[in-house]
This record gives structure tokens, sequence and C-alpha cells, in this order.
């Protein structure tokens, strides 16, 4: 076996002890977790990557822990070019960078590396050495065809498929036989002998889950494959004990494979981390069927989704936050001014969400309340970073006049009265788009719904033209337009109007949407005191001419 165990491994390795002289244990606070996110880079960050790193991160910081970012990236048949700082990218966006791992600029940090499995090569092929010595794994020189036939033979005698027992071709070939087809440079992966019992059952406690229980492993897993990288079976089982994880958070399509894993662990005498397996988002469908959230189908499912909206982004951490703990909504509502970091996430209300759903008009009511706490200026600056990249157009009327915006952005931002109308920064230029004076035309009077004719609304306009002034203070502009409201027998205000309908032609607000309509082109606006002092005398003028003219 010696011969066969050098063939396979030419190259001089380390020993299974130097690495774990290489690996010490960290030493850290009692009970402080350390947890890992560790996406594939295959294509975009989905948001429940977003979901999971937020967990692990909260629970790892909340304790005085560790949370890491390793980078799966054993399959390189499916690995996406640029998705790697894609990932990086969306942590740091989102203020989830990791303590330890690959950051910005592909420039990792951490004395537990490197923190990218294909890095790591090295490192697996010590253990996995290991454990063709101590006889626990074993070649495989089966082609695909020959695997394909062989799951086709045991559909046919239904039994269950895999390489297991007698189907395991190669699990106790002859020595010779082995050694002929490597003298022959035949193609081969590395399976785990498993000692497992399939009518014995396996049980463990899961974080999230309770005790659950399986059958025991006997699947001969491929733990390397031809190209020399192992499977995310070995992988992490490896990486999750030299980097000290204490806690592995992932989704629940792995639970059925912690049979596998924990003979794995227990077969190199390694302790394993505890497991949760969380429930994926999920949503409801154009036929109103529950399912997950599909990276394929679902635009939402995409990290740049909501980059592109312009979504603050603590809004999305704080819906997230709703979604791992339902109870995170209740505390918010009772501590407003906190930081979200302030909230203990706790694995028995992230049990409870089997599934949490996603739900966009939620989103935006939170962000909504979000945008509504911030400062005008807070404002102005999110919006120019975001239409730096998604809006250049209205970027550069943004930067034209700053102080001008951070007014705007001001109307109906006081205590007492806050809109909340914007959920996202995309919503912004169509929001305050009457507000881009190089923009405005004409209003267009044929879509304008009013009692009066043509030349009466001229005169209107005119008298408030020959009334206004910049510097009155609200009440006395409002007095003004009282004085022509009655010039025009319209009532001074809506109660007397009510109780007098007959007597006039409607009520001073009426009198008040013709302005509006001048000077913004539309009949729903934020407080139009605050927008013609925004505006200026100057601007409102030429508005108010414009208005007048029905040409």
């Amino acid at each position: 076996m010696e011969n066969i165990t050098n063939q396979l491994f030419p190259h001089k390795l380390e020993s299974v002890i130097s690495m774990y002289k290489k690996y010490p244990k960290r030493i850290l606070p009692k009970g402080a977790m350390v947890t890992r996110i560790a996406p594939s880079p295959t294509g975009f960050f989905h948001i429940g990557g977003l979901y999971m790193a937020l967990i692990s991160e909260r629970f790892a910081h909340q304790t005085k822990g560790v949370y890491y970012l390793r980078i799966e990236d054993t399959d390189k048949k499916r690995e996406i070019e640029g998705a790697r700082k894609i990932i990086s990218i969306s942590l740091c966006k989102y203020g989830l960078s990791p303590d330890e791992g690959e950051g910005l600029g592909g420039i990792e940090r951490g004395i537990y590396g490197p923190y990218c499995q294909s890095d790591r090569k090295e490192i697996y092929k010590v253990f996995i050495k290991h454990l063709v010595e101590i006889g626990r794994a074993y070649p495989c020189f089966c082609s695909q065809s020959e695997l394909d036939e062989m799951r086709k033979m045991q559909e046919e005698a239904k039994v269950r498929t895999g390489y297991y027992g007698i189907w395991a071709k190669w699990r106790d070939a002859d020595k010779n036989l082995v050694k002929e087809m490597l003298d022959n440079n035949k193609e081969f992966v590395i399976r785990f002998k498993s000692t497992g019992d399939y009518k014995k059952s396996f049980s463990y406690k899961d974080l999230l889950k309770c005790s659950i229980e399986f059958p025991e492993n006997d699947i001969d897993t491929v733990i390397m494959k031809s190209d020399g990288l192992p499977t995310y079976h070995l992988a992490h089982v490896i990486d999750d004990h030299l980097m000290s994880t204490t806690h592995v958070l992932r989704g629940d399509e792995w639970i059925s494979s912690i049979p596998l894993h924990y003979e794995l662990f227990n077969t190199l005498e390694l302790e394993p981390p505890l497991y949760g397996h969380i429930s994926p988002i999920n949503k409801i469908d154009e036929y109103g069927h529950r399912r997950k959230l599909s990276k394929r189908k679902d635009p939402e499912a995409n990290v740049i989704y909501y980059d592109q909206k312009g979504y603050p982004r603590i809004a999305i951490i704080e819906y997230l936050m709703n979604l791992a703990n339902s109870d995170f909504e209740d505390w918010r509502n009772k501590n407003p001014t906190s930081h979200y970091t302030e909230f203990t996430l706790t694995f028995k209300k992230l049990a409870a969400s089997a599934g949490p759903l996603f739900d966009e008009a939620k989103l935006r009511d939170i962000s909504k309340e979000l945008i509504a706490k911030m400062t005008a200026t807070e404002i102005y600056e999110d919006v120019v970073n975001w239409s730096s990249e998604y809006d250049s157009k209205f970027k550069d009327v943004l930067l034209s006049d700053k102080k001008y915006w951070v007014n705007a952005f001001s109307i109906e931002r006081s205590i007492k009265k806050t809109r909340k109308d914007i959920a996202c920064w995309s919503e912004i230029k169509r929001f305050f788009y009457f507000l881009i004076k190089e923009e405005f035309a004409k209003p267009d009077w044929l879509k304008f719904n009013s009692p009066l004719s043509k030349n009466e609304i001229s005169d209107i306009l005119l008298q408030y033209s020959a009334e206004f002034s910049i510097n009155d203070l609200q009440d006395e502009w409002m007095n003004k337009i009282r004085r022509i409201a009655i010039k025009f027998n319209f009532a001074p205000n809506a109660i007397t109007f009510k109780d007098n309908k007959d007597k006039y032609r409607g009520h001073v607000g009426d009198i008040a949407q013709i302005i509006r309509y001048a000077i913004t082109d539309r009949t729903q606006t934020p407080d139009l005191y605050q927008i013609i002092q925004v505006l200026g005398e100057q601007e409102c003028a030429r508005r108010i001419s414009f208005g007048r003219n029905f040409d």
C-alpha cells in the first residue's frame, strides 16, 4: 500500500501533525463564536448569501468572536470570472467585511489562510494521503459512462443509487490492478471508504432543527477529484477544523450530508463544529405558490437588484434582521435611534423562521422609515453616490448646486412633519423632477381639471404674480391666496365651503392647486410654500408666466 500511496502523492507533503502546529487553536473569550461565510464564486452574490453573512457576523461579533470569509472555489467548472471580487465588494458595501479572509483588492487578512480553497490544495492532500495510509480512502478509476451504467442498473434493480457496498467497484480492488492503472496514468478520483451501515440510525442535535435522525452514511464519496482538488465534503471539514470554526451556519440543503461530515470528522479524530442549518428565503410566485427565491428566475435574488434600485444599504440589513429574528421589529419600534447591532440575535428565533418570506413591500416600508430619519445632507450624499453609478446625468445636476438640492431634500423634513414617500434613491429624480430648473417645461393645462375658464386661471395667476414675494412668511403667503380666492367667489377655507356649497364655487385649496400646477406641473406635491422657497422668486415668476400662456 505504501508504494501506491507514493504513486498517488509523488511530491513530498507535510505531516498532519505539522498542519496542527501551523494552525494553532484560537485564544478567545469563553463563549466566543468563530463563524464563517463560505460562498462559491459561481455568479452574482445572492441575497441569501448576504442573509447568511449577516447572521454569521452577528453571532460572532455579539459574542466577541471572529467572523471570516472563505472562498470555496474547488469546482472550477462552475467558477465565473470576477465573482470573487463581487463577493468582497458586496460584503463591504453592506458593512459585513470579514475580520479575516479576502477583502477589497484581493488582499487577505488573518493567519489562518490561505482563505481561498484552491490555494489550499497541498493542505488537503496531507489529509487525503493520511486517509489513504490508514485505509480509509482509495483511488477509483471508474469513468463517467461506467458510473452512469451503474446508476441505470441500480434503478432497474430498484435499489438505492450511489457508490456503496457491492457497487463500490474499486473499494477493495487488487493492489496490483491499482498499481497497473496508476502506472498507465489512468485518470482517477479518491473516495472516502465509509464504514457506516445504512440500516442503522445516526442522530445529532442541530442548532436550529433540534434533534434529527438519518441513516448512517455508507456512500464512498469522492473526496478528491481528478484535478487534485477536494470536494466540499472533505475541504470544509479540514478548513473548519484548522481555522477553529466553532459554529457552521449554512443552508439546510446540506443537512442530509451531516452523517458523512461527522464520519469524516470522526475518522480524522477531529471535533466537529456545531451545525445550524438555516432555511432559505422564500417568495410567493405569480401562481400563489411558496417557493425558494430562485437565482435563475427572480431578479430580487441578486444583491445588485437592490443597488440598482437604490435602497439604502441599512434598509436591506434591517429587513434581513427582521427575517432572521421576527422580534427585531418590536425592538426597533422601542429603540428607534439605536444601531441594529445593539439587538441580540438568537438561535431560538432564527429556528422559528421556517423559510422566511421575502416581501418587497415590507422592505419598502422599512426603507421609507429609515429615509425619513435621515438628514437632507445625508440624503444628498447617498443620492449623489447612487447616481454616480446609475444616473450620471442626474449626478451632474446634483453636483451643480449642492446647497439648492440639500434645501430641496429638506422639504417636509421637520420634526413635526416628515413625508415618507421615498423608498429608494431611484425614485428621487421622479419625485423631485419639477425642481430641475433646466428641464421644467410649460404645464399642459388640458390635463388640469378645474371649473374655471382659461381666462380666469390666467387672471388668478396674474394677481398671484402681483402679490407674490419670496420674503412672505407662510401665513402671510396663504392669506394672499385667500384674498384671491374670495375675489373669484371661492371659500377662504374647506370648512366654510363644506357648510355653504351652494354659495361658493370651491375653496381656497382649488386656487392653491392652480398655483401648484403652474409652478410644478403637478397636482400632488410636497408642501407648496417650501417648494417656492427652494425655487426662489425669479424661477417662480418665470413658471407663473409660463402658466398664464395657454397657447
